[in-house]
């Protein structure tokens, strides 16, 4: 199986804005569970404090093989997905691992 573990930060706005795009984006992703079959496990996870060190959002997800990723990668729900994460993001980190 592969780990594929996402942090990401928002970019800087009003906390009450924050926290709409926040929930908006868990909201997003944990859709995706019902439109990829490939995806084997999925969960987001909300920061519960908003520092400008952390990042605000983590996203956990298994896969069967680094195949079925590489189909979730390119997926058309994913890359929609993408788009708004892109919107209101400013950093991102990433690790895919087998486990």
């Amino acid at each position: 199986m592969v780990n594929h573990v996402v942090l990401f930060k928002l970019k800087a706005c009003p906390e009450k804005e924050k926290e709409a795009i926040r929930k908006e984006l868990e909201n997003l992703l944990l859709g995706l569970k019902d439109k990829i079959d490939v995806i084997r496990h999925l969960e987001v996870g909300l920061n519960y404090k908003s520092e400008t060190k952390s990042y605000d959002i983590a996203l956990i997800s298994h896969f069967d093989s680094i195949e079925d990723l590489d189909k979730y990668r390119v997926h058309p729900e994913h890359l929609k997905v993408v788009g708004r994460i892109k919107e209101t993001t400013s950093g991102r980190a990433a690790i895919d691992y087998e486990f």
